[in-house]
């Protein structure tokens, strides 16, 4: 499993608005728990490419990225607000 910083993507912000939930997500651990346990709706057909995604990259199938995009996806059918979280230069 890939679960150290090998695993990390650029960050989201999400926001359930259901439920007030906001989370940063930047790696597959925190993308897992989110589809698992936190997501508003778990029978789009979005969602369910995200979570077999998840599950790719976890063992190394698809790349982080590949994996992030279905991740938007799927939080855009449960219109979940996604925010990309961008650092800013510290020069």
């Amino acid at each position: 499993m890939f679960w150290s910083s090998a695993s990390a993507f650029s960050p989201v912000r999400l926001i359930v608005r259901e439920s007030g939930t906001r989370r940063v997500v930047s790696n597959l651990k925190d993308a897992a728990v989110m589809l698992l346990q936190e997501w508003p709706d778990d029978d789009g057909e979005e969602y369910v490419i995200a979570v077999k995604a998840c599950a790719d990259a976890i063992t190394g199938k698809v790349t982080a990225e590949a994996f992030r995009q279905a991740f938007l996806k799927a939080a855009l059918e449960a219109r979940i607000v996604t925010f990309s979280v961008v650092a800013e230069d510290a020069a």
